[in-house]
């Protein structure tokens, strides 16, 4: 059973991977808040047995062996880098840092100590996504030409705060949702993305200049070109992802979600077919991995190096959306 400690008293943490982390197998014993009210309340609240005030606090107990960060961004490496040196594995929020320097440094130390680094991208554990990387892989579309990314939503009240007011803590659209459908598509394409072009908007949500919309178009080695749009600002748009090749065209809806839900469709010569799926619970099928990866069996769901590919990708666009110009996606890995 591998031990937990909690890098921020996070609402995704109380609503999704606290109870992932139980259902994989794994047990919270400790979260650090530099409130301690706020970290005593949240400790009691999610039955965890320890709350303490600081990184060097949590990293410190020797009954943690894993972390789970979900501070605000510009946190990240110093708090990832203190737990890599203190010998505990780490699973991170998304984007991993706000420079891929700092991503990469991250990553390289969890190289050099030999403790599993893993970025929380939950959506490649969607069995959606799944059954659309494994179609286009036995060739039922063909090769792939093309793919659109709708995950234009409306963030919640209670999830806006820092993500619409804060640059310095990497707020905005871009990072928040932009680096998931970068992820989304290298796991479904199977693919690296080398080129971005984008237009962001802001419309009315993002305070301090930011972003609350973005549109665009990833060029991918293969020579696939992919859509995105991206929004916090959207009330009733549903989400989607469609992969179009020169046999067929794989049609998802409902599928950039945290929750196991959506539907696949194949289209084709012969018609339509929808997919069986199994959905399960995307969170736990990431800790499942992460915990098989502690254990020396297999790699988590998305690893570090996952996590910089998206950070690049998203910076490329936010480059992209400043400028006007296309800019080239360089993980430097």
């Amino acid at each position: 059973m591998t031990k937990w400690g909690l890098i921020g008293a996070s609402t995704i943490a109380r609503e999704w991977v606290i109870g992932a982390i139980r259902a994989a197998g794994g047990e919270v014993v400790s979260v650090m808040s530099t409130d301690a009210a706020r970290g005593k309340a949240y400790a009691a609240e999610n039955g965890i047995p320890k709350s303490v005030t600081s990184v060097i606090d949590l990293v410190g107990d020797p009954e943690v062996e894993a972390v789970y960060i979900s501070t605000t961004n510009e946190l990240h490496r110093e708090q990832a880098i203190a737990s890599i040196e203190a010998g505990k594995h780490v699973l991170c929020e998304k984007p991993l840092a706000l420079t891929l320097a700092d991503a990469r440094a991250m990553v390289d130390a969890a190289r050099a100590v030999g403790v599993v680094m893993a970025t929380n991208h939950h959506l490649r554990n969607a069995a959606t996504h799944r059954a659309m990387r494994d179609a286009i892989a036995a060739g039922k579309i063909g090769k792939p030409l093309g793919a659109r990314v709708f995950h234009a939503v409306y963030l919640p009240p209670h999830l806006q705060g820092w993500r619409l007011d804060k640059p310095q803590a990497g707020g905005g659209v871009i990072l928040d949702i932009t680096v998931h459908d970068a992820d989304t598509l290298r796991f479904v394409l199977n693919d690296d993305p080398f080129e971005a072009i984008a237009f962001s908007q802001s419309g009315g949500m993002g305070k301090a200049g930011l972003e609350d919309a973005v549109m665009g178009v990833l060029r991918f080695k293969s020579g696939v070109i992919a859509q995105f749009h991206d929004g916090f600002t959207t009330k009733y748009a549903k989400t989607g992802f469609e992969v179009h090749g020169t046999e067929g065209s794989l049609i998802a809806r409902n599928v950039m979600t945290q929750r196991p839900a959506g539907r696949v469709i194949l289209r084709n010569a012969d018609g339509e077919t929808e997919f069986e799926l199994d959905h399960r619970n995307l969170y736990e099928t990431a800790l499942a991995a992460f915990h098989a990866a502690v254990a020396g069996k297999g790699k988590p769901a998305a690893t570090g190096e996952d996590g910089v590919w998206s950070l690049a990708t998203g910076l490329a666009v936010a480059q992209s959306a400043a400028t006007g110009k296309a800019v080239t996606i360089e993980p430097g890995l």
